[in-house]
């Protein structure tokens, strides 16, 4: 699994008007070919009166599954510079469907061009590109006398701190970039001269998203 990627966890939609043509862009986050075949359709059918729906789309790690579709456009005006867009923007598990109301005024294979990419690129903008990481969630379990050293530390080092449970001690469940396990153990270990228990609990992907934590399937 990717340490680190860039995708978007929201729908996004942009609309630009290009010599009367209206462009307007969908973007999504996917997670299967089928759930990106079946949003084209659906947009196919609430934009039943448009000349055009062009999509791309891109899944897995490494894009290993990658698509795009003129859908009647001149070939390479289109599709692939929406995927072009998402490529550029390096971002994974991602559709974008483009839908064209023709203006009457052809606008060359330049134009095309540029409207295409420039409604996508809005659309992804307009969704938030975010990064998702790899992070790993422990428990520290301390007791009440060193319990505020230990929490003003592991705050201060920029570790999250998911949740506190009380009980006869406290237990710190504490979100750790993935790559930094053995740094935060050792600060909990050395802050409460090994006496704290500490046990990783599960593997996990998020993100940040203002001053929230997100954690995403």
């Amino acid at each position: 699994m990717l340490e680190v990627f860039k995708t978007i966890l929201n729908n996004g939609t942009a609309e630009i008007v290009e010599k009367k043509s209206r462009f307007i862009a969908n973007a999504f986050p996917i997670k299967t070919e089928e759930q990106a075949r079946e949003t084209v359709e659906s947009l196919r059918k609430k934009y039943y009166d448009s000349r055009h729906n062009v999509f791309a789309y891109q899944l897995g790690e490494k894009n290993e599954q990658s698509r795009f579709s003129d859908d009647g456009e001149p070939q390479s005006t289109a599709g692939m510079p929406v995927l072009s867009v998402l490529r550029g923007e390096d971002v994974k598990n991602v559709l974008v469907v483009v839908t064209r109301y023709f203006g009457g005024t052809l606008l060359g294979t330049g134009g095309l061009v540029r409207a295409y990419s420039s409604a996508a690129k809005q659309s992804l903008l307009n969704a938030g590109i975010c990064e998702i990481r790899r992070y790993c969630r422990f428990s520290a379990n301390v007791n009440y006398s060193q319990s505020g050293k230990v929490q003003f530390e592991i705050t201060s080092q920029g570790y999250l701190i998911e949740n506190i449970v009380f009980t006869d001690s406290v237990t710190y469940f504490v979100i750790v970039p993935f790559g930094s396990q053995n740094t935060f153990t050792k600060l909990v270990e050395n802050l409460t001269g090994g006496k704290a228990v500490i046990q990783k609990c599960d593997d996990l992907t998020g993100t940040f998203t203002g001053e929230s934590f997100k954690i995403c399937d």
